[in-house]
């Protein structure tokens, strides 16, 4: 355990540490976890600002596990031990960086900014000095983080915490100092949050802070400290003020109906324009990380919409939608009689289709069948944006969703939403990369539901859908997985070329293998014309061999698609 010089006027135990090394972060990183998901439920149960969705407790659970699953992976990776040991520098960016990959719900996304706040300076010392600072740094990060920071929040108890132990001193010191101070202003949130003095309780995301804080508190001074008061759970007769929490969500309540979460690799530029437009479509919006890598969390009624900002602004991934509270299908309403030349142009219009690009004609004919209006890529490339606008002229419904099943489309898709819009047709925009991705959006799509529900179970299909595809290089050239020559077998993995080879059945199984290593429930193959015969059945047999509980699925693309493409859910 490491001992760093102890300042005057402090005596240390035995069992404290003055430094907080990697071990110590190790030990915090778990402590955290365990306690959080020990008091998840009471928190869920005081869970009612933002948004009263109950789940304050859970999302801080799933972001600190996640978070306690990147350090353990620090320390567990091949060649961790010995003179190779992880330091506190990798300790705590793996700690941050876990929670901005796993930060769940408004407070999950604060806490992992918090995380990353603290260590940008426990890199450089972890001294009681160094914590104090760190904590500062923390609480200021992840204000600056929120569009509109409210008072009685975790960020005020992280800024009574920082505070608290400002001064600095002896690693327990500044950690039992820090922790009262959060405690102290964790009660003192119902009286500057109305809503939460209106349903008696303290803010749920500053609980789970003053949670996380005693785990610190326990692994620096082997002290368990003294918890905060046990918080009634809400009152039922609490009314909601206009724009507050606790009240009614969705398109007929006063809030916004989705909380939309994703990753985003985006350039500094791109997100602060991202963060413009979000806060105009909706609120509670808080958008963290940096060095590229982002995580978006904001509640809106069009999750669309939001999703779509971060297509424009970069590269999202792992969307995850919520709907707060699921309206009943609004009724299509029965045409009138014919008034005009415009009225029987209206009548023959549809409530919903979604327009998918597509590669080769098996794959078309396979979509339109399910009832999808499909575009074809052609030898030249992806269609152009008055293509995809035609098809969702053509489609002739009131609402379309569209799928581009491409990342050279984003453009050229976004703009074709955006000028169909200003028709007066509604658009929602998924933001498929593959075509195995718009099948698998495309399978759950039901238009007997709400247009915002269906939107969210497509999205969510898509982004839980890896994708893969295999090609033919065309000339020598280099490639993340090295030199690759002409006829090599280019195994891509979500764009980035992972395999090279020489046979093409070879290459799948690996690819296959490499994808299937992350889990998988189904295992989508597309083969064209022109690949080897027996290829889908040699695949479907080598995953019923090694992976038992994975189901296999083949489609046929014809002529002009890749030669196979992959996906995994």
């Amino acid at each position: 355990m490491s001992r760093a010089p102890q300042p005057p006027g402090h005596i240390a135990r035995s069992d404290e540490r003055l430094v907080l090394d990697a071990g110590a972060v190790r030990e915090w990183s778990a402590r955290t976890a365990e306690a959080l998901g020990r008091d998840r439920a009471a928190i869920d149960a005081i869970n009612v600002f933002p948004v009263a969705d109950g789940d304050t407790g859970t999302n801080l659970y799933l972001t600190a596990d996640a978070a306690h699953r990147a350090v353990e992976a620090v320390f567990t990776a091949p060649g961790a031990l010995g003179t190779s040991a992880p330091d506190t520098a990798d300790a705590v960016r793996a700690m941050a960086h876990g929670a901005l990959l796993g930060a769940r719900g408004n407070s999950g996304t604060i806490l992992s900014q918090l995380l990353r706040g603290m260590a940008g300076v426990l890199a450089e010392g972890a001294d009681g000095d160094h914590l104090a600072r760190a904590l500062a740094t923390a609480a200021a990060s992840a204000r600056a983080a929120v569009a509109h920071p409210e008072d009685g929040t975790i960020l005020t108890v992280a800024a009574a915490a920082a505070a608290d132990c400002a001064a600095g001193g002896a690693l327990p010191d500044v950690a039992r100092r820090a922790y009262d101070g959060a405690r102290t202003a964790l009660a003192a949130t119902p009286g500057q949050l109305a809503v939460l003095g209106r349903a008696g309780v303290v803010d749920a995301g500053g609980q789970g802070l003053v949670t996380v804080l005693g785990a610190l508190v326990e692994t620096v001074t082997g002290e368990t400290p003294e918890p905060p008061p046990r918080a009634p759970a809400p009152r039922p007769a609490a009314e909601p003020g206009p724009g507050g929490a606790g009240e009614p969500c969705g398109p007929d309540g006063e809030g916004p109906g989705y909380e939309v979460l994703y990753l985003l690799e985006a350039e500094d530029a791109a997100v602060d324009l991202l963060r413009a437009r979000l806060d105009a479509l909706g609120d509670s919006l808080v958008v963290v990380g940096g060095d590229g890598l982002w995580n978006v969390h904001v509640h809106v009624d069009d999750a669309g919409a939001a999703v779509e900002a971060g297509i424009e602004a970069g590269r999202p991934h792992r969307i995850r939608i919520t709907h707060f509270a699921a309206p009943a299908p609004a009724p299509v309403p029965a045409p009138g009689p014919a008034a005009g030349t415009a009225a029987p142009a209206r009548e023959e219009r549809a409530a919903r289709a979604v327009v998918a690009v597509l590669p080769g004609e098996g794959l078309a004919g396979l979509c339109a069948e399910a009832g999808a209006t499909t575009v074809r890529t052609g030898p030249g490339g992806p269609p152009a944006g008055d293509e995809l606008l035609d098809a969702v002229r053509r489609a002739r419904a009131r609402e379309v969703v569209l799928l581009p099943n491409d990342t050279e489309l984003r453009t050229a898709a976004a703009g074709a939403a955006e000028r169909a819009r200003a028709e007066g047709i509604r658009v929602a925009l998924i933001p498929t990369r593959a075509a195995v991705q718009g099948i698998a959006a495309l399978a759950v799509h039901e238009p007997g539901r709400s247009f915002d529900e269906d939107v969210v179970a497509m999205t969510a299909a898509a982004g839980a859908t890896r994708y893969a595809e295999l090609a033919v290089a065309e000339r020598q050239s280099f490639t993340s997985a090295g030199v690759c020559q002409a006829g090599d077998v280019l195994g891509l993995i979500e764009g980035d070329v992972a395999v090279i080879g020489e046979d093409l059945t070879d290459t799948a199984r690996t690819v296959l293998d490499r994808m299937l290593q992350a889990g998988g429930e189904l295992v989508t193959l597309v083969v064209a014309d022109g690949t080897p015969p027996g290829l889908a059945d040699t695949l479907e047999a080598h995953v019923r061999r090694g992976y038992l509980a994975v189901d296999t699925v083949t489609y046929h693309s014809g002529e002009g698609a890749p030669p196979l493409l992959i996906g995994v859910e």
